[in-house]
């Protein structure tokens, strides 16, 4: 079945060109698809409710060859859509207090931990239950025997940091993915996580050797970037209930969209 809004078909051609913006995706045709449906749903609303002065029409007639002018008029169409129906108020100061107050810990400054790891890779080579046993009774040696954690990252780790005993040296926040950032800033300095820590690279034994606490930022230094990020919030959460609102409307044919998870809907 082809895929269409409203009959207006989104063509296969149109899904190549728009492909190469999504070539990290998990499934590249997939967000490609539904990135070309969020468009023409927009588009279409946009070009029943907008009228777009002329000044601004000979602005966009004037530029680049035919394909550009197109592709600036329909974007030049969608923003005015969102702007007429989207709204975006600003924050207060006294929201903006409320939300330092209640999540302090993101406005820490010069937090650092001096950490080390045993990386098992997953390869597919090892069935991932095996790697997961090998794992777990290494980390049970090494909350039995602290002392032998780099003797044991020499031996077991697949990370180049085995050279050194698994030791990472000093970190800071965002330098590590998120999952191991997690546990490494929740340890006490000489820790060794109680489970295996895992990440898009495997399973890890992690011990935090040292840790420096940082500060937290005072308030009025960051009011004004935490009142841009409520603002945009607000404007996601608004965006994304208007899109909802007008895919429920569409007659959208050839592709299933998976509710307010979709990553149509964000």
């Amino acid at each position: 079945m082809s895929i269409s809004v409203n009959d207006v078909e989104i063509t296969d051609d149109a899904v190549e060109r728009e492909l190469p913006f999504h070539e990290s995706s998990p499934s590249p045709v997939k967000s490609a698809v539904e990135a070309l449906v969020l468009r023409e749903v927009l588009l279409q609303a946009a070009r029943d409710k907008v009228a777009m002065a002329q000044e601004e029409l000979r602005a966009l007639e004037a530029a680049g060859d035919e394909a550009d002018r197109e592709s600036l008029l329909e974007d030049a169409l969608i923003n005015r859509l969102i702007e007429m129906e989207v709204s975006s108020p600003t924050p207060t100061v006294e929201e903006c207090e409320i939300y330092y107050r209640k999540n302090l810990k993101q406005f820490r400054n010069g937090d650092l931990v001096e950490a080390s790891h045993i990386l098992f890779q997953v390869t597919p080579n090892v069935p991932l239950d095996a790697l997961r046993a090998k794992a777990e009774e290494v980390l049970l040696q090494v909350q039995a025997n602290p002392a032998q954690f780099g003797e044991l990252a020499r031996t077991y780790s697949n990370c180049t940091s085995a050279e050194v005993g698994g030791n990472l040296g000093q970190l800071s926040k965002g330098q590590t993915v998120p999952e191991f950032e997690r546990v490494i800033f929740s340890l006490e300095s000489g820790e060794i996580a109680p489970k295996l820590v895992e990440s898009r690279f495997g399973l890890h034994i992690v011990r935090v050797e040292h840790r420096v606490e940082g500060h937290t930022l005072p308030f009025e230094m960051v009011r004004e970037k935490l009142a841009q990020f409520l603002a945009e919030q607000v404007r996601t959460r608004a965006l994304k209930q208007y899109l909802k609102i007008l895919v429920g409307q569409a007659n959208i044919q050839g592709v299933e969209l998976e509710g307010a998870d979709s990553p149509l809907l964000q």
